[in-house]
């Protein structure tokens, strides 16, 4: 069998943990999946995967052959793209990662409008709340909000946000403004953790630097819960501009200690660069770097 269609198989097994499912992916019949893979291992002499009846996962020989398999698919359609021209309209799939929220207010409208403009293509989306290797999970784009690690991705800034302090009109009614950082600790705490994992809530006060401890009442995973609890008019939350935005414009709440925030935190979009490049992804990060570029949420 041809070795590249092999690469395919695989990785669409490892991906899924499933055969029914890859083959469901590739449009084959699992007999076929099943025979690639093993081909694949008798090409190679080695097990790819451990097998039960309820799972399939790589082997630590397979996790290693994922990720050369994944840059090499990456690499054949890359080149694919670029003899068949750069004016070309994209076709094929891609895989974008962004936080929940973030996802859902600014990257879903941009993967419709991409999808509408170019009917051949097919787009996943994983909306998470955690940092995703791109290489590690198949991805091709990702939306990142904070500094970024040293790479090989190629990043495009797209605008920043704000950790910012909110509360409800009738929370604040009740209980005062805080005028001050230190103020807070007189004040019910809600804590969102993806914004904010530790107690140790920092601020700005001109060039310096300010820590302010705090034990909140009500610590959440999601950030849709804290903002929820915070219109409730429970306590105090800190979340990013962006994720307020609307409550914030409706006058649902309240923007507070803005004298202190600390430095915005930047925006990129990164996504894998290939020795071609690639139409598809290239199509995807200019149309979605424009959109996040004009919203005035994001600057």
């Amino acid at each position: 069998m041809d070795r590249l269609h092999l690469m395919t198989v695989f990785v669409a097994v490892a991906e899924t943990e499933s055969f029914a499912a890859a083959s469901r992916r590739l449009g084959l019949s699992p007999a076929a999946v099943t025979r690639a893979v093993a081909a694949l291992e008798k090409r190679l002499g080695v097990k790819l995967f451990n097998r039960t009846t309820r799972l399939v996962r790589a082997t630590e020989a397979g996790q290693r052959y994922l990720e050369d398999s994944r840059r090499i698919i990456a690499a054949a359609d890359a080149a694919d793209e670029a003899v068949v021209g750069i004016n070309a309209a994209p076709r094929g799939q891609l895989a974008v990662t962004a936080p929940v929220l973030f996802g859902r207010m600014f990257v879903l409208p941009a993967i419709v409008e991409y999808l509408r403009r170019y009917p051949a293509m097919e787009v996943s989306a994983l909306f998470v709340d955690r940092v995703v290797n791109l290489l590690e999970e198949g991805l091709d784009v990702g939306i990142r909000i904070g500094a970024l690690p040293d790479s090989t991705m190629k990043a495009t800034r797209v605008g920043s946000v704000r950790q910012v302090l909110c509360a409800a009109p009738t929370y604040l009614k009740k209980h005062g403004v805080p005028e001050q950082p230190a103020a807070l600790a007189q004040h019910t705490i809600i804590a969102a953790s993806g914004v904010t994992p530790t107690n140790d809530w920092k601020f700005r006060q001109g060039t310096k630097s300010l820590t302010v401890r705090l034990t909140p009442r009500l610590t959440v995973n999601s950030n849709d819960a804290a903002i929820e609890a915070a219109l409730q008019g429970f306590g105090i939350a800190r979340l990013l501009s962006y994720q307020i935005a609307p409550p914030v414009a409706a006058g649902r709440l309240k923007i507070l200690l803005q004298d202190f925030e600390p430095a915005p935190l930047p925006i990129h979009v990164i996504h894998r660069e290939g020795r071609y490049g690639s139409v598809r992804i290239r199509a995807f990060v200019d149309l979605i770097a424009e959109r996040l570029r004009k919203d005035r949420a994001l600057s």
